[in-house]
């Protein structure tokens, strides 16, 4: 009975609508993100969030009208340093990523040190989603699920053989300049979710759960959200049980489906 009066909550089906739907667009991108070993950009651009976030409560402002400036830049930025220095791109994230924690360092210092605000962004908090951010949330996946859907071939190229795709006449700049900005803006949203200091994890483990089980591309696409969905949707009921922090329950809950997905995986061979 308690747990049917938990769900019943509107700030809990908020959470789990938001959750679901960020997880399978998560899941989406975070299979492109790891075949192009870029899967540490939402560690990078967390990173980045944190200064940005940290700036605007210096200019007391909203995060989200600092943020999506900011590290869209970032993103971006990480796009043209592999590009036009030929810097590895775990090398390019490592600049971002380290810049961006020293100017939010910087930062909260001149704020006067760190505080509620700051800390909620850190380690998230799903529960508290409110109507706005769940429309934000379907907007983006609506989003995102139309750029696969026009743009798949020109995504799976690009992925597996950019040489390949500038040969088929494939703009290969707009597509990895739209690909990384959508990129920022999922985590930028995902913040309020999982937090700076996990957020990663949601684009990371659905993707390398479902390239466990090698399958065909598209079935690889259609497991990693699934993966992502049940991770969240798990993760809220779990943290409810065993009264833990929610974004906490979803990486641990992910971490056991990717377990899951190795052992099989073994048995299978």
């Amino acid at each position: 009975m308690e747990m049917i009066e938990f769900l019943s909550y509107d700030f809990v089906q908020r959470a789990i609508i938001a959750g679901c739907l960020m997880a399978i667009v998560s899941g989406l991108l975070g299979v492109f993100l790891v075949l192009r070993r870029l899967s540490l950009i939402g560690d990078g651009l967390a990173h980045v969030s944190f200064f940005s976030i940290g700036l605007a409560l210096f200019l007391k402002t909203h995060p989200f009208y600092v943020s999506i400036p900011v590290v869209g830049l970032a993103s971006v930025g990480i796009l043209n340093l592999t590009k036009k220095t030929r810097m590895m791109s775990d090398s390019a994230i490592g600049i971002v990523s380290a810049l961006g924690i020293a100017c939010a360092i910087i930062l909260t210092s001149l704020a006067g040190g760190f505080n509620v605000d700051i800390f909620s962004y850190l380690f998230g908090s799903i529960l508290t989603v409110s109507t706005t951010e769940v429309f934000m949330v379907v907007i983006l996946f609506l989003v995102v699920i139309a750029m696969i859907l026009l743009f798949y071939n020109d995504l799976f190229c690009v992925t597996f053989d950019e040489e390949c795709a500038k040969l088929a006449n494939i703009n290969v700049g707009l597509i990895n300049h739209m690909f990384v900005i959508l990129t920022s803006i999922t985590i930028v949203i995902a913040l309020k979710l999982m937090g700076i200091m996990l957020v990663s994890a949601l684009l990371i483990f659905p993707a390398v759960t479902a390239l466990e089980l090698k399958k065909d591309f598209q079935t690889t696409l259609i497991i990693s959200s699934l993966t992502g969905v049940i991770s969240v949707a798990g993760g809220i009921i779990l943290g409810f049980l065993l009264n833990l922090p929610s974004s906490a329950s979803i990486v641990l809950v992910n971490f056991v489906l990717f377990l899951a997905a190795f052992v099989y995986k073994k048995i299978r061979k």
